[in-house]
């Protein structure tokens, strides 16, 4: 493997010599050195230089396409031929919506540990349209995301069933009522998920037929993480649609409670999602891994 690819990629990717040399472990002229050279090799210039910031050129951009290819199949190389001599090793990229990667996806990576402990697993945390995209830009060898948003780039497989449910503070008036009626939506403080979450979309979804739109919605705060949200209703009056995944914990502990809606049930799959077309050795192990433990048929 040419070294100076690497340190290519690896600049390209934080867009920062600095950042670049502390990962790689050598210095930053040393980076510049690398990076000179590889200019001269291809005759055109790989970065734009404005003070510190560096962008990639038009050229750099190729570069990386094919740089990513590259490292993708040295690393199914040293998979399959792990594999010849039954020593199963190599680096899985995964990636998992929030809700995935704090309640779902922790136990099933210890599992999968204890079976491979010669397989390295890095996990990319972000919402849905964040995990999507760095499939596509093959940043991720696949991913667990909450929404299906059906781009037709990626393959979507239904993995497991969750609900979505209304919940707020035990001690909110709004529990002593049986049910809550569609229309008392619109009367209530939300706390909502950012755009690009799963969640948000699901839920805007699952309104429509009802009329009520998400700007419908009174929405007293917005926050990037479910740990979040649920921190803002243990101190507020507030409600929250949140994954029954989530709310377990609270919800024996009597601190969160579930507000029934007449008329709506709100479920939903996550979803594995891979690129069309492509296999990976490593991802199909995975993937085998965590349909046996749930007993699925993928």
């Amino acid at each position: 493997m040419d070294f100076r690819l690497k340190v290519f990629y690896t600049v390209a990717n934080r867009l920062s010599f600095t950042k670049a040399a502390a990962e790689l472990f050598i210095t930053q002229p040393a980076i510049s050195k690398h990076i000179q050279e590889l200019e001269e090799q291809y005759g055109i210039k790989l970065f734009d230089r404005n003070g510190s910031k560096i962008a990639l050129t038009h050229a750099g951009t190729v570069l990386l396409k094919h740089a990513k290819n590259i490292f993708e199949m040295y690393r199914e190389i040293d998979f399959d031929m792990s594999t010849l001599i039954n020593q199963r090793s190599g680096l899985l990229r995964l990636g998992a919506s929030t809700t995935i990667s704090q309640y779902i996806i922790p136990p099933l990576l210890a599992k999968f540990h204890l079976k491979l402990q010669d397989v390295k697993v890095s996990l990319l945390n972000g919402n849905t349209e964040q995990i999507e995209y760095a499939l596509v830009q093959q940043e991720i060898e696949m991913g667990i995301v909450e929404g299906q948003s059906k781009n037709k780039l990626i393959k979507y497989i239904p993995f497991l069933k969750d609900e979505l449910v209304l919940v707020c503070n035990s001690s909110n008036p709004l529990v002593q009522q049986d049910e809550i009626e569609l229309t008392d939506l619109k009367k209530m403080q939300f706390l909502i998920r950012e755009q690009g979450s799963g969640t948000l979309e699901v839920i805007e979804h699952a309104l429509k037929p009802f009329e009520i739109k998400g700007s419908d919605l009174q929405v007293e705060m917005q926050l990037g993480s479910t740990e979040s949200i649920k921190s803002y209703l243990l101190n507020s009056d507030c409600v929250a649609f949140m994954s029954i995944h989530a709310v377990q914990k609270e919800l024996q502990n009597n601190e969160l409670a579930i507000l029934d809606i007449k008329d709506l049930v709100i479920e939903r799959y996550f979803y594995i999602i891979t690129l069309q077309g492509k296999t990976d050795s490593l991802s199909e192990l995975f993937i085998q891994n965590i349909s046996n433990h749930y007993n699925l048929k993928l």
